[in-house]
């Protein structure tokens, strides 16, 4: 009688076989047991995970599944009720923010946090690491940091001239449009020079005219060797980019895998559209992935994790829009 029993599914990122919490070759992030709640409501209880290092990684699950509370969490912004987390072999827990983003772990988020009443160049300064002139006495004896300010100044503007916002450097980032933001946003973090970076929904927003520079950006960061992790609504851009999948839902990972298995994977359809149905989640369009957020939003209790108001992303795509024309 032959054997007909299905062969685990390998990858090789991951050290056995693919599923939830799978153990990866050489990961960079291990969280466990990491569980937060907000009164009766659970919003992460994830049991393990892994990032593996130098990739991209997209985080995806639906509206209410604990995304951006994870991402708090792992940088330092909130604390859990219970859990553990280690970055490059470092325990993260209980570290605050400021030290986490030191380490190297550096994040942007779904609402933009540019200082609008300073100048581009003011908020790509903000970002650079171990200034000597911070200090109250230092900031008084101009030759003990006017050449490492010389060599930030520098380093900013490569950045800006990369990032196509140099024409910008005088400007204040309060006349930055909603796709510029995020793209000084995303400047801004390298400024530290990070091993990795956390992009909380980087086209959330964004004219769509935008959209293919904010890709390539991304992709960038994993050619200059970093790690890349990013919560996304947009499929296309998760099939397109990723190199690795992890699906969240009602706080926990449901499933993780390549992205040109997991939008077929029935736990990740069931996630979004509900037992019993039989789609590639590749083939919805985004307007179709929108239709379903804001169906769900009506059906889940509001948490941390919320996006950004409809509002909202329409004006800044309206901004966008404009600004491009202009141009």
């Amino acid at each position: 009688m032959s054997d007909t029993t299905t062969p685990p599914v390998t990858h090789p990122l991951v050290d056995g076989p693919v599923g939830p919490g799978c153990k990866k070759v050489d990961p960079i992030v291990i969280a466990d047991g990491v569980i937060r709640q907000f009164g009766g409501l659970t919003a992460v209880d994830v049991a393990h995970v892994e990032i593996p290092r130098g990739r991209i990684t997209a985080l995806i699950g639906p509206n209410g599944a604990g995304k951006t509370t994870f991402f708090n969490l792992l940088t330092g912004f909130d604390r859990p009720n219970k859990g553990s987390w280690s970055f490059e072999g470092q325990s993260l827990a209980h570290v605050p923010s400021h030290k986490v983003a030191r380490r190297g772990m550096v994040r942007t988020f779904q609402l933009t946090k540019s200082l609008g009443r300073l100048t581009v160049l003011q908020n790509m300064l903000l970002g650079a690491r171990d200034q000597r002139g911070e200090g109250l006495f230092a900031a008084l004896v101009k030759p003990l940091w006017k050449a490492q300010e010389q060599a930030n100044t520098e380093r900013a503007d490569n950045l800006l001239a990369r990032f196509k916002l140099d024409e910008k450097r005088e400007d204040y980032a309060a006349s930055l449009s909603g796709g510029q933001r995020k793209l000084l946003e995303m400047a801004r973090a390298l400024m530290s020079e990070p091993t990795l970076v956390m992009l909380d929904e980087p086209m959330a927003g964004v004219n769509p005219a935008l959209t293919q520079s904010l890709l390539d950006h991304v992709r960038g960061l994993k050619d200059d060797g970093m790690t890349v992790l990013f919560v996304e609504h947009d499929m296309h851009m998760v099939r397109h980019i990723s190199d690795w999948v992890i699906v969240m839902a009602e706080g926990k990972v449901v499933a993780e895998g390549p992205p040109e298995t997991i939008m077929q994977n029935q736990a990740v359809v069931d996630a979004y559209l509900g037992a019993h149905h039989d789609t590639d989640l590749g083939t919805l369009t985004n307007q179709q992935v929108a239709e379903i957020h804001e169906a769900a939003e009506d059906e889940v209790p509001v948490d941390p994790d919320a996006p950004s108001t409809t509002a909202d992303a329409s004006r800044d795509a309206t901004t966008d829009a404009h600004q491009e024309g202009q141009r």
